[in-house]
């Protein structure tokens, strides 16, 4: 699939035509010459200028979608940095403003709304939000990331690699005291400056486990630059630990609560969605009940004939119901791997989901790699797994499935009550969520799309929403034999993407404590007290993006339903998956749009 960036050249050299001066056609033969350019290949040019815009302004950004140009470069975080990226995303803003949609196709239309919510929500994110002067994570993970975007997948052989890894190290030095100097104290939440003294570590840790084993590949004199600038990036991050944990740390009075101002103006730019927040968050009280009704459901049919099982009558009340959830639940939490195979847990299980899906024919099998790691440190405290894609940019390269080790700091007590929350079960959904049928599967799908400005601007609530919808087919299909604590194990993960919702409300517009947090995971969704201390520090440290998992399924299952409606007896799963999957990774409204051919709005 060719690349759209390589395609640049063509419509901004049409553009440019188009401005200069027309030559004076000879007098006696007048010609009408139109310089007018079709709406469609303005809009391309756009796109283009955009995409080469992140490569130019986002080198880190840029290396991790596959755009290859800039790899030798940081991104510059100054002041002078910000305005720049400010004016280019302003400058499009406007160039795209001059495009009237109604001339372009439906698949521009949804390009070009996209890509103007994007590039709103970047100057919202610089000139509102401001994390630039109070997340200190923005620093760490662009320093660790500008060298494990460089390790991590083998686009360009060793040697070409290891000189870009030697430019970034001999400039992490410098980017890391600016970002020193772009951090107000007194508005750093003490959670980002806890968390971010952890994770710095990373950076020197991915160098020398990832780069430097490869540095043989180097001449003599390339290999001398490495380790000088390794050496220099060595002392650098021992800089940081120092001034993280005797400046920012004491220094961090900020509070990691967003309010409901910002937070309802970032809910309208991640999620792309009308709903209102306490509409959202009463859907979601809706559906905790309705999913806890399920689980009962299931729990009575688990626990039937069981001598030591608690009273089941029809009608519960609500603490009957909570006790039976909570033996049926136990019976699952006695099924879990050893402190140490977690990884391999999660390996063995790809392997059934795999094949169990390649077997029902339930959607069209990945052409790419997936390969499960363990979680690099300067990821690590944030979630327990997550998914790597490759770039829309780079094809058949690998997908990474990361699951977070155990921290070594933790009990026996601690790590059981962890291992009763991520037992068999839930390690069986971790995999199906992150990985088959769930994002590796759609994120392969949406890197086959010859769109690649679509593939960059996915919708993290089309593509979270699709992991959790994931989880209910497999469900559905009878996965693992319909083995009843398995599907149990399902709705407990359903309930836990509502609570996510209901929690990251909670925290970040109505001052929700740690405790009432804790009751709410723990006792309202069945979670280990291990996850549920997790899931708080996660939420502290983020906000909206909690929202994704049960917007984005519920998204899901609404387009489902309408395209069962609509195609009748010609309904499959096989064809709806497929076809659900083919548009990339837009927001559902424009995947409706798309599939149903209805109007963009």
């Amino acid at each position: 699939m060719p690349r759209l960036l390589s395609l640049a050249a063509l419509p901004l050299a049409v553009l440019a035509l188009a401005a200069a001066p027309a030559a004076a056609a000879p007098k006696a033969r007048p010609a009408m010459v139109s310089t007018e350019i079709p709406a469609d290949l303005r809009f391309k040019a756009l796109g283009d200028a955009y995409i080469a815009a992140v490569e130019r302004l986002s080198p880190v950004e840029a290396t991790a979608l596959g755009l290859h140009g800039a790899d030798a470069r940081l991104p510059d975080i100054t002041p002078a940095g910000r305005l720049a990226r400010q004016r280019e995303w302003q400058r499009l803003l406007a160039r795209i403003g001059q495009i009237d949609p109604a001339q372009l196709g439906r698949d521009q239309q949804v390009d070009r709304a996209m890509l103007v919510n994007e590039l709103r929500y970047r100057l919202w994110g610089d000139l509102t939000l401001q994390e630039w002067a109070w997340n200190p994570q923005v620093y760490n993970d662009a320093a660790a990331g500008s060298l494990y975007t460089l390790a991590a997948r083998d686009f360009a052989p060793w040697d070409v690699r290891l000189k870009a890894a030697t430019a970034r190290m001999g400039a992490l030095p410098a980017f890391l005291a600016q970002g020193r100097r772009q951090l107000i104290l007194a508005e750093v939440p003490r959670i980002f400056a806890e968390t971010v003294s952890k994770q710095n570590g990373g950076i020197v840790e991915i160098a020398e486990t990832m780069l430097a084993p490869h540095a043989g590949s180097l001449n003599a004199a390339d290999r001398a630059r490495f380790d000088a600038a390794l050496a220099g990036l060595k002392l650098a991050v021992a800089e940081q630990q120092q001034w993280l944990d005797t400046v920012l740390v004491p220094g961090a009075k900020g509070d990691f609560r967003l309010g409901s101002r910002l937070y309802d103006q970032k809910m309208r730019f991640a999620l792309v969605s009308d709903i209102k927040r306490p509409e959202l968050k009463a859907r979601a009280l809706k559906a905790k009940a309705e999913i806890r009704a399920e689980m009962y459901a299931l729990a009575r049919g688990v626990l039937a004939g069981r001598a030591d099982a608690p009273p089941l009558p029809d009608f519960p009340s609500p603490e009957q119901q909570q006790a039976g959830i909570e033996a049926a639940l136990q019976l699952s939490y006695a099924k879990r791997p050893p402190r140490a195979r977690l990884e391999q847990r999660a390996r063995e299980t790809l392997a059934e989901a795999t094949a169990f899906v390649a077997e029902k024919g339930l959607i069209r099998m990945g052409d790419g790699p997936v390969k499960v790691i363990t979680m690099p440190k300067f990821q690590q405290g944030n979630a327990v797994a997550y998914n790597d894609p490759p770039g829309p940019f780079e094809k058949h390269l690998q997908n990474f499935y990361a699951v977070s080790p155990i921290p070594e700091e933790w009990s026996d007590a601690q790590a059981d009550s962890f291992l009763s929350e991520y037992n068999d079960y839930m390690i069986h959904d971790l995999s199906i969520h992150e990985a088959m049928p769930g994002h590796y599967l759609q994120l392969d799908h949406s890197n086959r799309t010859d769109n690649p400005l679509r593939a960059m601007l996915w919708s993290g609530p089309f593509v979270e929403g699709w992991a959790v919808y994931a989880e209910g087919v497999m469900k559905d299909a009878d996965y693992l034999n319909g083995d009843p604590l398995f599907k149990l194990t399902v709705l407990k993960m359903r309930l836990r993407s509502v609570t996510n919702t209901l929690l990251d409300i909670g925290i970040h517009t109505e001052g929700m404590t740690r405790d009432e947090a804790m009751e709410l995971m723990m006792q309202g969704a069945f979670q280990q007290e291990r996850e549920a201390a997790g899931k708080w520090v996660r939420a502290n440290l983020s906000s909206v993006q909690l929202l994704s998992y049960f917007t984005g399924y519920e998204e899901h299952r609404q387009l489902r339903a309408e395209a069962e409606r609509r195609w009748g007896k010609d309904f499959t799963l096989r064809r709806y998956h497929d076809t659900v999957l083919s548009f990339g990774s837009p927001p559902a409204k424009y995947v409706r749009a798309l599939m149903f051919r209805e109007p963009v709005r």
